[in-house]
Parts: C-alpha cells; structure tokens; sequence
C-alpha cells in the first residue's frame, strides 16, 4: 500500500489527507504536539522509514526549512520512498509589475519570505537525483472558514482600492485534487514545478463585491490603497508590494485536471453552499 507521511497537519493539509485517503492511500501526518490522531513533530522517524509518498506544508523562516532542519539524513535514507512533494508559493516569482509567470519563469524573490522559500525549493529539489520531486507554487489559499465572507461577518472586510492589482487564487479543495493527482503518476526521478493558481487573478475588492452580493449585505466602503497603507501589517505591505498573475495552464495539463473553481465566483459560491449544508452560515 502506499504510505503518505504529511509534515504539517493545517487547512491545506488536513484536506490533501482527506482526499489521499479517498484515493487509496494510508495517510500519517504531524502536528507540532501530536494532537489527537497525529504524530509529534519530533517524533516522525519512524513513520519517515515507512512512507512511500512525504508531502511537506511547513514554511520556512530565516533559519531555513524546518523538517529539512530535522530530518534530511532520515528523508535521504528512508527506503520506501518514491515521491516528494512540497507546498510553496508563488511569492518566490517577486514583482511583475502586472504581468504573467508561468512555470518556466525563473524565480526572482525581491522580500525575505520569498528568498526563504526559494532557498528552501532548493533545498528540496536536492532528492530529485533519488525521488520524483514536486514543488507545488500557491497563489491565495482560501476555502470553507477562510474566506471574504469570514472577513465580512466578522467586519474585519475592507475593500481596497488599487486599480490593476490582480492575483490569484486557489481554493483549499483544488490544492487537494492536484496534490493527489500528481502523487498517483509514475514519474521517474526529477524536479517538477507546478503552479497552482485559479484562471481568473482578480482585484481583492472584486472577491469582497461578490461575497458581499452573495450574503444579500452591502459591500464595505471603497478604500484608496494610499490611505489604508499606513495602518497594515508588515505581511500586509509586503503582499500588496508585489504584482503578478500567475498562469497555471502547463500544471493542469501535466496532471490532466481542470480546476473545481477555475475562479473565484465559483469558489465563493461552493463554500456558502457547503456552510449552509452544514448549518455555519
């Protein structure tokens, strides 16, 4: 059976486990305590020595990669296993000033939470002389208690007005499907990239438009990007910095799947659905 070990038990984790589950495989994944039904952080060397499949979600800081902090040597010895994947992000592509990246771009990080991730890309890519290797670009993650309409019940919403600043998305169960996908080809050893963003980058004030339009309420008040700046975060001001649409159309093809939410009024919609069905919303 194929055995996947997934270092990093969060919101996208805890999806791909799901759905790998439903596709066969038996899933193991850590979380920092070993809560209930998973493995201490510290604690994955055995279950490092069984996998077949590793996926790792934990991002790096400036001390580098934290599982490859702990666990290189066991990764590089474990005799089972065939397939690497790795959750990055698009961030380490820097500034477009608007225009297209596909997956041949070159990296051009231009912040220190870019560069950690390239370096760490890097890092990871060094098993491809052994495994299949996958490197997996993010845009936005959002999905089901992570989207406008948490921001909007909650009034934290805020509509920012900085015209051509569009950007990509990707819904939480899209970021499962094609996790899954690409675990389940034969590939012999090698590094891939493969991005996974939505088809349609967008205005962030757009998304709230639409979510608002959705829950029946009027949309918050059009702020001017120039007045809002000086009361955000330093993440904040760094994601606003930058601008770039990501193109995701050689992933698709490569794991032979189309998004669920090609955009995000498509997601938006799915995710008020679900609540409803669940009795959140």
């Amino acid at each position: 059976m194929s055995r996947l070990l997934i270092f990093g038990l969060g919101y996208s984790g805890s999806a791909i486990a799901n759905a790998a589950r439903a596709a066969g495989f038996a899933v193991s994944g850590t979380t920092r305590t070993g809560a209930k039904g998973s493995i201490r952080f510290d604690q994955a060397e055995s279950a490092i020595q069984g996998a077949t499949h590793l996926l790792t979600t934990a991002g790096p800081d400036q001390s580098g990669d934290p599982v490859l902090a702990r666990y290189a040597a066991h990764i590089g010895a474990a005799p089972r296993l065939r397939w690497i994947g790795y959750l990055s992000s698009t961030v380490v592509y820097g500034d477009r000033g608007g225009g297209w990246v596909d997956e041949d771009t070159p990296v051009a990080a231009s912040q220190p939470r870019g560069q950690h991730r390239e370096a760490a890309e890097e890092a990871w890519s060094g098993f491809a002389d052994r495994h299949a290797v996958d490197i997996f670009r993010l845009a936005g993650i959002y999905g089901p208690g992570r989207s406008a309409f948490d921001d909007l019940r909650s009034g934290r919403a805020r509509r920012l007005h900085k015209p051509g600043h569009q950007f990509g998305r990707i819904h939480r169960d899209d970021i499962a499907r094609a996790v899954v996908a690409a675990m389940q080809q034969e590939r012999r050893a090698g590094c891939r990239v493969l991005n996974l963003a939505d088809d349609v980058p967008s205005e962030s004030a757009a998304v709230v438009t639409e979510a608002a339009g959705l829950l029946g309420v009027a949309p918050p008040p059009l702020v001017a990007f120039e007045d809002a700046l000086p009361t955000m975060s330093p993440m904040a001001r760094s994601f606003w910095a930058e601008n770039r649409k990501v193109a995701s159309t050689k992933t698709k093809a490569a794991l032979g799947i189309e998004w669920l939410y090609p955009s995000y009024r498509e997601g938006l919609r799915a995710i008020l659905i679900q609540e409803r069905a669940d009795g959140l919303a």
